[in-house]
């Protein structure tokens, strides 16, 4: 009798690729679920859920992204300062002026599974408003969204 073994990534074993992602003129929640999957390393046969086996992904023109049926003005963010009466609103057209990554960045965090993996995952991400990134010597390979 046969039994199948499920293959568990050891640390060693996992490569890691750089990829990158131009944002310009894409809709944040469809570029946020293939961003996640990478991110995580779903797109491998070496995935295991309880490890870190994910690749690195830049975001380049993070603050030109496109809302779609007037999203801009009526999505909104909140924050609570722990204060009675301290909830904070912002909407994603002021966010996207105040902070041009952030909106993006939210929309991924959201997308990742709440545990300690979450906050080591994340750290893998990289964003930038325009065009223009540090990390050329990687090479990072295109990533179509």
């Amino acid at each position: 009798m046969t039994t199948q073994k499920t293959h568990i990534a050891k640390e060693a074993e996992i490569q890691r690729k750089w990829y990158i992602v131009d944002a310009k003129d894409k809709v944040p929640g469809r570029i946020a679920t293939k961003i996640a999957d990478v991110l995580r390393g779903k797109n491998k046969p070496i995935f295991s859920p309880h490890m870190d086996c994910g690749d690195f992904v830049i975001v380049i023109n993070a603050g030109k992204i496109a809302f779609t049926a007037g999203k801009e003005n009526s999505k909104k963010y909140y924050r609570h300062s722990g204060f009675p009466g301290g909830l904070k609103t912002i909407t994603a057209k002021e966010l996207l002026v105040k902070k041009p990554t952030e909106v993006l960045k939210l929309a991924i965090r959201g997308m990742l599974p709440v545990n300690k993996l979450r906050d080591v995952v994340i750290k893998k991400l990289k964003l930038y408003p325009d065009e223009n990134h540090p990390h050329a010597s990687q090479q990072p390979i295109t990533l179509e969204v």
